[in-house]
């Protein structure tokens, strides 16, 4: 080989110097590390690549949502709660007017009309409002109908008040 070759001589002093310089051959090997590991995809930052990538990518909320109510069985309680927030819409916009649903215990949604006369057409239209709640929410959410009309005050709180006392009444002599 001839020694008189520019380029030969050149690159061996390049050589030399990479294998003298530790600052700039410790930055070259984590660059070439990073480069191979973003082609291989296990970056840590930065861009993942084009396409679908369902465990970096932001995801949309709704299916994401789904798939814990799902998991974790709140289909029931979230359904009772649509039987209160949405109201109107179950029932008709008409309906809503001049009801209200009270509870919702075990299948049974007890329902207070405005007045004793939409008190008696609830219960005459109790079986087609009972299929519009089973048709939107499902067939265990709501499996009875309870229609009541309005009533005066009671004295009786909750179902640990006393039975036979008057309430305030009873402290008077």
């Amino acid at each position: 080989m001839d020694n008189d070759d520019p380029a030969r001589a050149a690159l061996a002093d390049a050589r030399a110097v990479s294998r003298t310089s530790p600052g700039r051959r410790r930055g070259t090997g984590r660059s070439r590390a990073r480069a191979r590991d973003q082609l291989l995809g296990r970056n840590r930052g930065g861009y993942s690549g084009p396409g679908n990538d369902p465990e970096r990518d932001p995801q949309r909320l709704g299916p994401l949502l789904a798939g814990y109510v799902e998991e974790l069985g709140w289909n029931r309680p979230l359904a009772e709660g649509r039987v209160f927030s949405d109201w109107a819409q179950l029932v008709g916009a008409d309906v809503a007017a001049h009801c209200t649903p009270q509870t919702l215990r075990d299948g049974e949604l007890r329902i207070v009309a405005e007045s004793t006369a939409w008190a008696s057409q609830l219960r005459l239209l109790a079986a087609t409002l009972l299929a519009r709640l089973v048709a939107e929410l499902g067939p265990t959410v709501v499996t009875k109908l309870h229609v009541s009309g309005p009533s005066g005050p009671s004295w009786k709180h909750g179902a640990w008040s006393v039975h036979g006392a008057r309430g305030p009444r009873d402290t008077y002599g």
